[in-house]
């Protein structure tokens, strides 16, 4: 009896200092990012008018900070409630709305797209004759349609119809888009696709995609600085950060029209972004979700391209990068002249949303800058258990050299270099994004190897004493790659 009211103390006592815990960390100061940070010189010094940041950890907004202006002609400072053009991370809400849209019952992301389409129907092509797709493969970009991106428009330019862009008649494209292979067998970035999805869903449920995403998300979340419509529109938003060149000059208007809306023409700031991330992840953990259910959560998170994919994509969301040991959710959006992420943890409900109002050499450095910075100061690090073995010298040195992209298949360099009797990964990319390019390569005792935040698993084949290929594996699926010492 003695030896059970003991441990009823002991179990009692823990759940204390646990709760104790949560409550101190749900009180930490975060004020000492701003200090941390000092995200001010580096506008100044990269000609970048203006910057917005918000952290969350633990499934709340723990920082918000605003930097520069939302014009370099007027000088009005960016707050907390200034939307900026998302661009393609419009990609991922389109997906998130199809996948509410048919779990209430009024479409069936199954079925082939086509039989949805009024306006305008599928090209014919030898590869879809007898493989209509589906509207899933255009969310994860392996229906095979080309039309990676678009241009932007302005007050007094003609703008097309998603027919017109669809058809081709438009900048940057002289044909209809077109299909390159089987669908469901390769993966091939297209923001054409989600024009076809914006279509379908307009045809079919007879509203405009601005309308629909209002009604299922940004309104039931609390968007209220999100948008659709388009500054040529009615209910365009008024608080807006204008879109810069590389001088730090205003383009044209600063406000580009996108009729392309599901694939790139979204408005929105951090905040609420932050809330739609937060949301997600309620929603994996089936707790506190308010809109987005467990089981559509769960649907457009997955890895579901992976042959040729940049690591891993989602149905909308890219599953390429790892950080923290941290399986990561994210989106890049990049348009001319704006630009921004979304990286939030698919566990912990951890993450960082940020948006920019200028051009690539302006706000890339800034923006590499933040996120390494706040994954550094938040010490976000999940503890992983993997089985590791020492690699044998014989194996060392098969491995060490320098690759084609077996990571990612961007096509740049690859290397296997070896430090201090340890074998680092060294790849553009993962510097890109890491802002390290020193990334170890774990041996494990089931024979493959775990590369530090990467997210996929590898194994080697060496056959004929020298590396011939490489099999990525994620979750449940694999893909083979052909690579050689250069």
């Amino acid at each position: 009896m003695k030896r059970i009211l003991y441990l009823l103390i002991l179990i009692l006592s823990i759940s204390g200092c646990q709760i104790r815990n949560k409550a101190l960390s749900n009180k930490r100061d975060y004020s000492f990012l701003t200090d941390s940070l000092n995200i001010e010189p580096q506008l100044e010094k990269y000609k970048l008018p203006g910057f917005s940041l918000v952290v969350f950890e633990n499934y709340k907004i723990v920082y918000s900070h605003q930097f520069g202006l939302k014009s370099s002609n007027a000088k009005e400072k960016i707050d907390e409630n200034t939307a900026f053009s998302t661009a393609s991370i419009s990609k991922p809400i389109t997906a998130l709305l199809c996948h509410i849209l048919e779990e209430k019952g009024l479409i069936n992301l199954s079925d082939p797209i086509d039989k949805y389409l009024k306006r305008w129907h599928l090209p014919k092509s030898k590869f879809t004759e007898n493989n209509s797709p589906t509207w899933k493969q255009f969310f994860n970009h392996t229906s095979g349609t080309n039309q990676g991106g678009f241009a932007d428009y302005y007050e007094g330019d003609t703008i097309p119809t998603i027919k017109q862009s669809l058809l081709g008649q438009i900048p940057r494209y002289d044909k209809e888009i077109e299909f390159l292979f089987t669908p469901g067998t390769s993966f091939e970035y297209s923001g054409g696709g989600y024009v076809i999805v914006q279509m379908a869903l307009e045809d079919t449920l007879n509203k405009s995609m601005a309308e629909l995403a209002q009604e299922y998300i940004f309104s039931p979340l609390g968007m209220k600085n999100t948008t659709m419509n388009q500054p040529n529109e009615k209910r365009f938003l008024t608080n807006v950060a204008l879109v810069h060149d590389k001088d730090g000059k205003v383009i044209r208007t600063g406000l580009p029209i996108t009729p392309q809306v599901g694939a790139s023409g979204m408005w929105s700031t951090p905040t609420d972004l932050a809330k739609l991330s937060i949301e997600i992840q309620n929603a994996l953990r089936n707790k506190n979700n308010k809109v987005i259910s467990h089981q559509v959560a769960k649907k457009v998170t997955e890895v579901t391209a992976f042959k040729n994919a940049v690591g891993g994509w989602s149905y909308g969301w890219q599953k390429s990068f790892g950080y923290s040991n941290y399986d990561w959710f994210s989106c890049n959006g990049s348009n001319t002249g704006v630009g921004g992420n979304i990286l939030a943890t698919m566990t912990d409900g951890n993450g960082m949303v940020y948006l920019a109002n200028g051009e690539k050499p302006n706000r890339f450095p800034v923006m590499n800058y933040t996120r390494t910075k706040v994954l550094t100061l938040m010490g976000w690090n999940k503890t992983t258990k993997d089985d590791i073995q020492e690699i044998p010298l014989s194996l060392k040195k098969q491995l060490i050299g320098t690759y084609d992209d077996f990571l990612y298949g961007q096509g740049m360099e690859t290397k296997i270099v070896e430090k201090n009797n340890r074998l680092y990964v060294e790849s553009p990319l993962l510097d890109f994004f890491k802002g390290k390019n020193e990334n170890e390569l774990l041996y494990l005792k089931n024979g493959t190897f775990r590369i530090v935040d990467y997210p996929n698993l590898l194994q080697f084949d060496l056959s004929n004493g020298k590396v011939n290929a490489v099999t990525l594996t994620r979750d449940s699926l694999k893909t083979e790659v052909q690579i050689s010492k250069k």
